[in-house]
């Protein structure tokens, strides 16, 4: 019994997950939700605004990057069972993300707004083509496994879960993170930039910059030398070929000693 609640406690976590990027796509497009980044909230001035939404950023950004942490694991799993660790890091995880939709305040004054019926088209194309670049990077490197459904259906089956591989599956081979670039693409390619988007956005850059660093820490302590050797041969974010930036560095060398 223990362990089929365990299971079905890690399909309900993975539910609310997907009902929460489903309505963060919408959120952050604008469509077919009813609140998102730029309409839906209450109207306040722009100082509330920016507080309260650097404050919920601030929130998802320390709950989504300190639980992931091994010293974090450590301790949480001396009270929440080893099985259904990551599945609850899953469900606060969407928790908090379901707090910033509910509590966010837009701020519509425009940034930028692209007229061209063509260029709106190309960058709301751009924006999903980040997320579908965001979701298959998770298969890349197990998607089942990264929001827990795994892990309570090996406890399921009375099966420990296996030590992670170091693997560099597709995109992994062009770039150390992309699913973060994903995230990026989806949250800044928007044919209309407000402010209230522009702080979104940036918020997220620098959650995701940050959280960058805490997890490559960790790889490293995991995987030692292998890691490093990845990390000097691949860009962390952006797939320019090492040979082209050598080119560059050389050429830049070449002019400033002229």
């Amino acid at each position: 019994m223990k362990r089929l609640a365990f299971f079905l406690y890690g399909v309900a976590a993975y539910a609310a997950f997907v009902g929460t990027v489903l309505y963060a796509i919408g959120f952050v497009a604008g469509v077919l939700v009813p609140r998102s980044v730029d309409s839906g909230g209450p109207v306040t001035p722009v100082t509330t605004a920016l507080l309260v939404n650097l404050g919920l950023l601030a929130l998802f950004a320390v709950q989504h990057s300190g639980m992931a942490r091994k010293g974090f694991k450590d301790v949480w799993t001396r009270v929440v069972p080893r099985p259904i660790e990551r599945s609850t890091y899953v469900l606060l995880s969407s928790a908090s993300l379901a707090l910033l939709f509910l509590l966010w305040h837009p701020i519509p004054r425009v940034v930028w707004s692209v007229g061209s019926p063509a260029g709106r088209v190309a960058l709301a194309s751009l924006a999903g083509l980040g997320w579908l670049l965001a979701l298959f990077s998770t298969f890349l490197i197990n998607h089942f496994e990264l929001f827990g459904l795994r892990q309570v259906y090996l406890a399921a089956r009375r099966k420990e879960l296996p030590p992670g591989r170091f693997r560099t599956p597709w995109f992994y081979r062009w770039v150390r993170h992309p699913l973060y670039l994903g995230f990026i693409i989806a949250f800044w390619a928007t044919p209309t930039m407000t402010v209230g988007h522009l702080v979104f956005a940036l918020g997220m850059l620098g959650y995701i910059l940050g959280a960058i660093q805490l997890e490559e820490r960790d790889l490293v302590r995991e995987f030692g030398a292998r890691y490093l050797a990845y990390r000097e041969q691949v860009r962390g974010l952006v797939p320019i070929p090492r040979q082209f930036q050598e080119r560059s560095r050389d050429l830049w060398a070449r002019i400033e000693a002229k």
